[in-house]
C-alpha cells in the first residue's frame, strides 16, 4: 500500500474540504492511504477585503505544505481566487508552484478556482446553473469569472452566508433542493456547489439522477485534479459525472 501526501491550503474557519475530500479519496480503488497536510490563510468573513488578504498569504501556505513533501498540493478556496478577477487561478498556481519549488518540493499544484473551470470543460459544458452560498455580489463575480472561460451562467441562487464558519454548518442535502428550485432548462449540467466549503457531497449522485445532466462541485472538481496529480485514476463511485471513469483526461 503506498502512502500518498496531499496538501492543502484552506481558510482558517474551513472545515468541509478536510471533511469532504477524504471521503472522496477513500472511496478510490487504488487501495492507496491517503494522508492530508493542511496550512490554514486566515478568513472568517466572506467578503472581498478579506478574501484579498487571504490570497495574499497563498505563498507562504505553499512553503509550509511543501516541507510536509507532499505529492500534490492543491489551493481549496474557490472565491478568494474568482474574486481578484478573471484568469486570476493561473496566476496563483505558478506563484504557489513557485514557492513550493523554492522550497524543494516539485509537487503539482491546483487550485478550487482552476479545477472547476477546467472541469466543466472536461465534461463538455458550456452553459451551467450555480448553487453559492455567497451574498449576490461575490456569486456575480464566479458568474464574471466562468464567463470569461466561455461558461454561461443561466441561473444561480445566492444563500448569502457571510460567515465562513456557518456555512460549513449547512446542511449536505439542501443543495438538492436548492438545485431543483432553480430553472436549469438550457443548462448543461450544475455547479452544485461552487464553494468547497459548502458541504454538498451526499447531494450530488441523487441531483444527478433528479435532474438528468451532470453535476459536479468545487470539491469533487479538486478531488479530480488532485487524483491526476498523483497519477492515480480520477475514478471515484457515487460522485457525479465528472468522476464516473467516462470524463476525458484533458481539459478544453
Amino acid at each position: 500500500m503506498r502512502t500518498r501526501r496531499i496538501g492543502l491550503i484552506v481558510p482558517s474557519s474551513n472545515t468541509t474540504m478536510e471533511t469532504e475530500l477524504p471521503e472522496l479519496l477513500r472511496r478510490h480503488p487504488s487501495g492507496d492511504r491517503f494522508t492530508f497536510h493542511s496550512s490554514r490563510a486566515t478568513l472568517h468573513t466572506v467578503d472581498p477585503e478579506s478574501l484579498q488578504a487571504m490570497v495574499g498569504q497563498a505563498d507562504r501556505c505553499a512553503t509550509e505544505v511543501a516541507d510536509a513533501a507532499v505529492d500534490v498540493i492543491a489551493y481549496a478556496c474557490l472565491i478568494a481566487v474568482m474574486a481578484q478577477g478573471p484568469k486570476a487561478h493561473e496566476e496563483a498556481e505558478r506563484r504557489m508552484s513557485e514557492a513550493a519549488q523554492a522550497a524543494g518540493c516539485d509537487a503539482p499544484v491546483t487550485s478550487s478556482a482552476g479545477a472547476l473551470v477546467r472541469s466543466i470543460h472536461r465534461l463538455g459544458l458550456s452553459s451551467v446553473a450555480v448553487v453559492a452560498p455567497y451574498a449576490p455580489p461575490l456569486t456575480e463575480m464566479v458568474v464574471r469569472y466562468l464567463a470569461a472561460y466561455d461558461i454561461e451562467v443561466i441561473n444561480s441562487i445566492s444563500l448569502s452566508v457571510t460567515d465562513n464558519r456557518a456555512v460549513g454548518c449547512l446542511d449536505p442535502m439542501a443543495p438538492l433542493s436548492h438545485a431543483q428550485q432553480l430553472d436549469t432548462s438550457g443548462a448543461d449540467g450544475v455547479v452544485l456547489s461552487a464553494c468547497v466549503q459548502m458541504p454538498s457531497l451526499p447531494a450530488i449522485a441523487p441531483t444527478q439522477e433528479a435532474l438528468g445532466v451532470p453535476v459536479l462541485s468545487a470539491a469533487t472538481a479538486t478531488a479530480y485534479e488532485i487524483a491526476e496529480g498523483l497519477g492515480i485514476e480520477p475514478v471515484i463511485p457515487d460522485a457525479g459525472a465528472l468522476l464516473d471513469g467516462r470524463t476525458p483526461k484533458a481539459a478544453a
